[in-house]
């Protein structure tokens, strides 16, 4: 039994710049989109228009019938073709519900073409009508709309009614705010059919004068037809099925029981009608009914409902709580939709009229089991409420459909692996003598709260990756957000048991599941630490690349943490650099720098034979802390750019480690994201990459700096373009070679580190109260690639994070060392009169 609405995957909001109408704000115009394809689609409307007007009294109702609107020819020629289908080929539909369902694309394919000719047929209605609200009743219409919805032109909320069990991959599209099916087993296809759709299982849309009746009424109403009142009345209406299956029924339901009165409406088909009126039943046996507008009554009069596929007929049966039986439904469509009626408890199947004979029997012959089917289908309709949910409808928030990723976001989800998974991350340290007043479990209490407060400020946070097997990548929207799948406390000692290195290491290594939004954030508390750093309280957390790398994961921790109103993901301001003119590749014309990239990209795809060494599925972080404001002044005093010192010191502290991932070249490939070069940067777009050679050899510190200044300084330079070029291309690739390529591209064949300089944060930013110190930037490794660094200022402290392989680099702590070093003896050097009080490992 269903107690109520079913209300599922709801996601989206209001449309900026616009105020939906709630419960208590009727619309001043309706617009219901319907067809005259057989009678099921314009009940449907029927019934919306008839809860609209008790409703809201004042507003204006306008049916659009989207074959008329279509024009006088494409549309009546769609209209034969449903009937002819229906009627003469059957198996020409079975053929195309089959494609439907096995070839995914198909579905889309034709979903997207036939809602470009309709929605262009709707486009001048809805302009001209202007309405607040608009329902479709009917699958093209529905498929207009999203086809509107796409193009920006329906800032209002958009419903569907499925008149139909089935909601198959034709009639449900993910741009529509809700979709109302008519079962559970019906929602669960529609998100087999379309995972990015909205739904909610809905009461049977019909008018009101469907309703259950007692034995009076039901006496009356037979009187009224002049129907025998103490004998079964079995009714037929197999609505636009042809005359055969008519007559097939006819002949099942006479054989059931010599003393059933059989009733068939046979609508507007007087050729049937006559022949049946012509046959040589015994009078009172068998009644043929013409065109009537009586079938509340006359539903009402019968014991059984026998219908073809669980359309109007059927749903019209259980408004009214009699048993229905399903008779040869139509291949296809129609043999699913009676199937999940069936599965439903809400009808039975009979394929044939020996079928329908038998069960006839059983029913006839068994007043439990007649008793049984009628309390089903009362119970199936008693809990939901067709005037709620059409009330429900001028409030519902705005829903999107999935989205594809940005090519640069796709190639992190097809190169990510079991080794090396692509997901960025941050740790916030926290003011140790305010946070010693919260437990960890405290905290991630009042992350959970704020979670659940600012989730639809934070779109990053509500977002899953839809995989779909030889297909690219796309993104969903989800409503259903746990706070506790998502963020979780840790106490470790450090005097025994796990030490923070290894809490680290257990919650960046361990890959994000990918059945729910990509993210997880874990307060850290160490106490009783084994080196002299004291206690330390942070946030750590850790997302997919895909959602937007190591400033969308900066910008979204800021937005959780902040106790200040949620800023939402805002532009990233870009890191200021000093306007330079070494050279490089900056002036060159066009031509020239399109062959130099096509050199680079020849270069780069020559190295795909090269097979970097395999990374280990162990992991080692390391965070370093230097004095923002003295870097700041170091790189004034030398002329250069933050972004180009910060590398340059990287470059002199692999040259002094000399660690097998340099080994004794002179110069390492470094992949750079684009906001470390001064380029435009903003949290949620697509991330690019350059390319370049960090110098590792023997050289001077200073030297070192310039050479990587001139490196950042060209912007267009053949490698950047290259990289750019090979990204865009591998994003559009199929699912399964975007996979292959990816891993064979991204990679140590073509760069052996991977290093970043964020923007700065300068906004004191607090958590319940309790102030964050620092930010390290976590960054992900690539195959076969062995270190990956990140810088981040914030506040008075830079933050260092260092990922080391434990196989490829063991040594990330002595590089973290000779980082401090070096920052320390170049400091000196300038004599800036730093104190070192922030510069240390941590």
């Amino acid at each position: 039994m269903t107690s109520g609405p079913i209300h599922l995957a709801v996601s989206g909001t209001a449309p900026a710049g616009r105020r939906l109408p709630g419960r208590d704000v009727a619309p001043r115009r309706l617009l219901v989109i319907s067809a005259t394809t057989g009678q099921g689609h314009n009940a449907a409307a029927a019934a919306v228009e008839e809860q609209a007007g008790r409703l809201w009294p004042g507003c204006e109702i306008r049916r659009v019938d989207t074959l008329d609107a279509m024009g006088p020819v494409l549309g009546p020629a769609l209209g034969l073709a449903h009937r002819v289908s229906a009627d003469r080929t059957p198996w020409l539909s079975g053929l195309c519900y089959r494609r439907l369902w096995r070839q995914p694309w198909f579905a889309e394919t034709s979903g997207r073409l036939t809602g470009a000719w309709t929605g262009r047929a709707l486009r001048p209605v809805v302009a001209e009508f202007l309405p607040d609200l608009v329902v479709s009743t009917y699958p093209l219409g529905t498929a207009g709309l999203d086809w509107l919805r796409r193009r920006g032109g329906l800032d209002l909320p958009v419903a569907a009614i499925v008149a139909d069990f089935v909601p198959h991959p034709f009639r449900v599209y993910p741009e529509i705010d809700l979709h109302y099916v008519a079962s559970e087993p019906g929602l669960r296809e529609m998100w087999l059919a379309r995972p990015d759709t909205r739904g909610a299982v809905g009461a049977p849309p019909v008018v009101s004068a469907f309703h259950p009746v007692g034995t009076e009424d039901r006496a009356a109403a037979r009187a009224a037809f002049g129907l025998p009142p103490d004998r079964p009345v079995l009714l037929i209406s197999l609505g636009p099925a042809g005359s055969g299956s008519v007559r097939r029924a006819v002949r099942g339901a006479l054989a059931a029981d010599p003393g059933t009165c059989v009733v068939v409406a046979c609508g507007r088909n007087e050729a049937l009608r006559r022949r049946l009126v012509g046959g040589d039943e015994p009078t009172g046996r068998l009644v043929a009914l013409g065109w009537t507008d009586r079938m509340p009554e006359l539903i009402s009069a019968a014991d059984v409902v026998i219908t073809g596929a669980g359309g109007a007929s059927a749903l019209e049966a259980l408004a009214t709580s009699r048993p229905v039986l399903l008779f040869e439904p139509v291949a296809g469509h129609g043999e699913v939709n009676a199937a999940l009626m069936e599965r439903a408890g809400l009808g039975r199947v009979c394929a044939d009229p020996v079928q329908l004979t038998a069960t006839l029997r059983g029913l006839l012959r068994s007043p439990d089991l007649l008793a049984a089917a009628e309390r089903r289908a009362a119970e199936h309709t008693g809990g939901l409420d067709f005037t709620a949910e059409v009330a429900a409808l001028p409030g519902l928030p705005r829903h999107r459909g999935s989205r594809p990723l940005a090519a640069a976001d796709a190639l992190f989800v097809a190169a990510a692996s079991e080794a090396v998974p692509q997901q960025v991350g941050a740790v916030a340290l926290l003011e140790v003598s305010e946070a010693a007043a919260l437990d960890p479990e405290r905290i991630a209490v009042g992350l959970r709260a704020r979670l659940l407060a600012r989730s639809a400020q934070l779109p990053v946070l509500r977002r899953r990756l839809w995989l779909r097997p030889g297909r690219r990548p796309r993104w969903l929207d989800v409503d259903d957000l746990d706070p506790a799948r998502h963020i979780t406390s840790r106490v470790v000692r450090g005097g025994s048991g796990p030490d923070w290195a290894e809490a680290l290491r257990e919650f960046f290594d361990v890959p994000l599941p990918l059945d729910r939004p990509p993210w997880q954030l874990q307060v850290l508390r160490e106490t009783e630490p084994r080196a002299a750093v004291g206690e330390r309280t942070a946030v750590l957390v850790k997302l997919h690349h895909a959602l937007g790398g190591e400033q969308v994961a900066i910008a979204t921790l800021a937005g959780l943490l902040s106790d200040r109103p949620a800023p939402g993901l805002h532009a990233v301001p870009p890191v200021e650099h000093a306007q330079r003119s070494r050279g490089g590749t900056a002036g060159r014309s066009g031509p020239r720098r399109l062959r130099g990239a096509m050199a680079e990209l020849g270069d780069t795809l020559r190295a795909a034979a090269r097979t970097p060494r395999p990374n280990s599925p162990r992991r080692h972080y390391t965070l370093v802390r230097l004095p923002a404001g003295e870097v700041r002044v170091v790189a004034r005093r030398l002329g250069t750019s933050t972004s180009a010192l910060l590398l340059g010191l990287l470059g002199e502290a692999l040259y002094r480690q000399r660690a097998p991932a340099t080994g004794a070249a002179r110069r390492l490939r470094t992949m750079v994201p684009m906001t470390a070069r001064g380029g435009p940067g903003t949290a949620g777009s697509e991330p690019t990459s350059a390319v370049f050679d960090l110098p590792v050899g023997a050289m001077s510190v200073r030297r070192r700096i310039d050479e990587v200044a001139d490196a950042l300084d060209c912007p267009g330079g053949p490698r950047s373009v290259a990289a750019r070029f090979a990204v865009r291309a591998l994003g559009r690739l199929p699912g399964a070679a975007q996979t292959r390529l990816a891993r064979l591209v991204y990679g140590g064949r073509f760069f052996g580190l991977v290093a970043s300089v964020l923007p700065d944060w300068r906004r004191e930013l607090r958590l319940l109260g309790v102030l964050v110190t620092s930010v390290h930037p976590v960054l992900p490794l690539a195959d076969g690639v062995a270190l990956a660094v990140g810088y981040l200022s914030w506040g008075e402290v830079l933050g260092v994070g260092v990922t080391g392989d434990s196989a490829l680099f063991p040594d990330a702590d002595g590089l973290a060392d000779n980082l401090l070093g070096v920052f320390a003896e170049l400091a000196g050097d300038i004599r800036i009169g730093r104190t070192g009080e922030l510069a240390g490992r941590l």
